[in-house]
């Protein structure tokens, strides 16, 4: 009698393990890039990359450092909070197996750029092409679980979400006087190198399954406090790193038009989080904070210089600086960015917002 309900059971696992896709979980959700929606795959590598000591975390539910460079959740997070989902796992995480890997995984890390000479400095971290090889291995370890069709399915209709840009201008051609790469390139010759790189990886995504793919630009990288600190008497945003981020933006969306264009469909959406950054940064009072200037969570001029620490000075109230260490965002600029990815217009995002996204994908 033991035996048959032994077998019984074995016989109704293995019947939820092939039920569809659909029926068991929110759409999935796949993440590459950098510290901006690094989940944690950091804290699992011998790197300085990583925040997984406090105060990162103090506003999280368990109120502990997650890996995470947040005071509390990051864009990912939220994102997942609108699809219906729990927030993704790390790639790494050892306890990313089994019905987990359903949701999708997040396989980002703090440091990285489009080049593999970005981020040296940070010795291991995971490169955007393993990055990518991590997702074909997910998707490989998720056939096992659900079998090589539904992988597929569940892959194509995942949503993506990848942020690079930033460390190859602040980690790489401008991380010190006379680099190597500004010595090589002139700061438009770079961005059109860049280019190149970044078109290859997306095309590489694409290879890989991703359908939906949302492609952040880079933020105003000259306004962060970390820049304001090294570059600027006045607390006005540095010229030079601006102008970075202008040269790489449009040429990102030309680029994303063009691979579109290729495959004969919106697989590319891009993202304007340089326009959603300045709407606080230009006049950070509207949306509820004091300063976009100065970092909760650091020292010296703005909160800009060295590592946000337990010795750090930290902010009582979180929300209400825009950033809340020397490069990223607090959970509730992060939130305000979430709102504009859902609802915004074109000026924000395109050719269409997440929301639209969602609500056409749900009809096909």
């Amino acid at each position: 009698m033991t035996m048959n309900a032994s077998a019984i059971l074995f016989f109704s696992l293995a019947v939820l393990g092939t039920l569809p896709v659909s029926s068991k979980a929110a759409r999935a959700f796949f993440v590459f890039g950098d510290s901006l929606v690094d989940n944690g795959n950091n804290n699992y590598l011998a790197t300085t990359a990583r925040a997984d000591a406090p105060p990162y975390g103090i506003d999280s539910p368990t109120r502990r450092p997650t890996g995470r460079f947040s005071n509390g959740l990051n864009v990912p997070d939220i994102i997942s909070e609108n699809l219906g989902s729990e927030p993704l796992m790390p790639y790494l995480s050892p306890e990313l197996r089994g019905e987990k890997l359903l949701v999708g995984a997040n396989f980002a890390s703090a440091g990285v750029g489009i080049l593999n000479d970005t981020g040296i400095q940070f010795v291991n971290i995971i490169r955007i092409w393993n990055q990518l090889h991590y997702f074909q291995q997910y998707q490989q370890r998720l056939s096992s679980l659900i079998g090589p069709e539904q992988t597929q399915s569940l892959v194509n209709q995942g949503l993506v979400l990848i942020t690079l840009g930033g460390n190859d201008f602040v980690n790489n051609y401008y991380l010190v006087p006379y680099s190597l790469r500004s010595r090589q390139f002139t700061l438009p010759d770079y961005v059109t190198y860049l280019m190149s790189e970044y078109k290859k990886i997306l095309a590489g995504l694409y290879e890989l399954g991703a359908r939906r793919v949302l492609v952040t630009g880079t933020g105003p990288l000259g306004c962060v406090p970390a820049e304001l600190a090294l570059r600027s008497r006045t607390g006005q945003c540095d010229p030079e790193l601006n102008r970075a981020s202008n040269l790489f933006n449009p040429q990102l969306i030309q680029v994303l038009n063009e691979l579109n264009g290729q495959i004969g469909s919106d697989v590319f959406v891009s993202v304007n989080v340089y326009t959603m950054h300045m709407d606080f940064i230009s006049d950070p009072q509207a949306y509820g904070f004091v300063t976009s200037k100065v970092a909760c969570c650091g020292q010296g001029p703005y909160n800009g210089i060295g590592l946000c620490t337990v010795l750090s000075n930290v902010c009582p109230n979180r929300n209400i600086y825009a950033f809340w260490d020397a490069f990223h965002p607090t959970e509730r600029a992060n939130r305000m960015l979430v709102s504009q990815f859902m609802a915004g217009t074109t000026k924000y995002m395109s050719p269409m917002n997440l929301s639209t996204i969602l609500a056409m994908d749900s009809r096909t």
